[in-house]
C-alpha cells in the first residue's frame, strides 16, 4: 500500500460521515415497485481478474452485490467491508468487484497488481474481474444491464464514484443502487439481505 493510500485508509470512517451528513455520495435508489427485469441477468457472463470465464448464472438463487472499485480512492477501504458482507451472509450472498478507471484515474494498475493489493491489504477472497469500464458508451455488459432500464426494468443511474454498489435478489431483481458513501454493511443493505 503506498503512503497516499494508507492516508486515504485512515481517513475513510471520516469521508464517510461526511457524506452521510451531507448527502454526498451517500444517496440510495431502491425498486420500490418490485419490477422485474427484462432479461436476466444470469444471462451474462464476465471475467475474473486471473482471466476466468465467470458466468452469472452461477450465482443464481443468491443475492448479489456488485461494486465498481479503484485501488487508489477514498472509498478504497470498503474492500474490507465488502469482504466482512461476504464472510457474514456467505450463504446468502455473493459480492463481485469491478476494478475500473472512469474517476480521476484510481485504478491505473495493472489485473494483477489489482489483485495484490485486495488480497495483501484487505484479504479479499471474493471475485474480482478484469478492469474494464463502469460507466459512458464503453461499459462492461454487467454495468450496462444494471443501468439500462430495458434490460433491469427500472434503473438507469450509473455509478457516480467508485464503490457504488448495486444489489440484486435471488431471482435476479435488481434491488437497488447504493452510492459510495453507503457502507456495504450499512442496515440500508443488509436488511435487505436478512
Amino acid at each position: 500500500m503506498t503512503a497516499a493510500q494508507s492516508i486515504k485508509k485512515t481517513f475513510y470512517p471520516a469521508m464517510k460521515a461526511v457524506g452521510k451528513w451531507f448527502g454526498i455520495n451517500g444517496k440510495a435508489v431502491a425498486n420500490t415497485q418490485n419490477i422485474a427485469p427484462n432479461q436476466p441477468i444470469y444471462s451474462l457472463t464476465t471475467h475474473s481478474n486471473l482471466g476466468e470465464l465467470i458466468s452469472l448464472h452461477t450465482f443464481r438463487n443468491r443475492y448479489l452485490l456488485i461494486a465498481n472499485t479503484a485501488s487508489d480512492c477514498g472509498y478504497t477501504a470498503q474492500y474490507s467491508e465488502l469482504q466482512t458482507l461476504q464472510d457474514t451472509f456467505s450463504s446468502k450472498v455473493q459480492v463481485l468487484a469491478f476494478p475500473a478507471n472512469d474517476f480521476a484515474r484510481q485504478e491505473p494498475g495493472s489485473d494483477q497488481d489489482i489483485a495484490d493489493f485486495c488480497g495483501v491489504n484487505f484479504g479479499v477472497k471474493f471475485p474480482v474481474m478484469m478492469k474494464s469500464s463502469v460507466r459512458g458508451d464503453g461499459k462492461n455488459d454487467i454495468f450496462n444491464w444494471l443501468t439500462d432500464r430495458s434490460l433491469n426494468g427500472w434503473n438507469t443511474q450509473e455509478p457516480s464514484w467508485n464503490f457504488c454498489k448495486y444489489l440484486i435478489d435471488p431471482q435476479g431483481k435488481l434491488l437497488g443502487v447504493f452510492e459510495s458513501a453507503i457502507s456495504p454493511l450499512d442496515e440500508q443493505i443488509t436488511k435487505l439481505i436478512r
